[in-house]
């Protein structure tokens, strides 16, 4: 069993390396919060455990973490429903535009043309693994 991972992304190469840890993640939209008097985003999801798949383990299995975004001024949203708060994205990657150094915009985009589009004062993100899903993936 790996360690949980704790990585932080202060640059759109750091953030690359945890791009390619939530690659298909699944998110539901209630797991979405965006705390905008705090300048959050906290995204929860169920994330494919990569260094596991890829070491050629018996079975995949899915970590439960969260994914934090700070120093956040604005977060845009295309093509997710707020209203069904059960709706389950998966997410593709993440990217970083630094339109203004050191912030710029951070884009997760997620299958169906959705995305979340945060325009950052600089870049400070945080995944942090919580645990194993011993529930299995019914949630997410």
């Amino acid at each position: 069993m790996t360690a949980p991972l704790k990585l932080i992304a202060l640059d759109a190469d750091d953030l690359a390396v945890i791009s390619a840890h939530v690659q298909d993640a699944r998110v539901q939209a209630c797991d979405i919060v965006w705390r905008q008097c705090e300048k959050r985003l906290v995204v929860g999801m169920n994330r494919l455990d990569w260094e596991q798949t890829l070491s050629g383990g018996a079975c995949s299995r899915r970590l439960l973490a969260a994914l934090r975004f700070d120093r956040v001024l604005a977060c845009k949203s295309r093509n997710i429903d707020l209203a069904a708060p059960e709706a389950t994205l998966e997410l593709l990657g993440i990217e970083f535009c630094a339109t203004d150094p050191p912030g710029g915009s951070a884009l997760l985009m997620f299958s169906h043309g959705a995305a979340l589009r945060l325009d950052v004062e600089c870049l400070e993100c945080e995944l942090t693994d919580l645990g194993t899903d011993d529930l299995g993936t019914s949630r997410h």
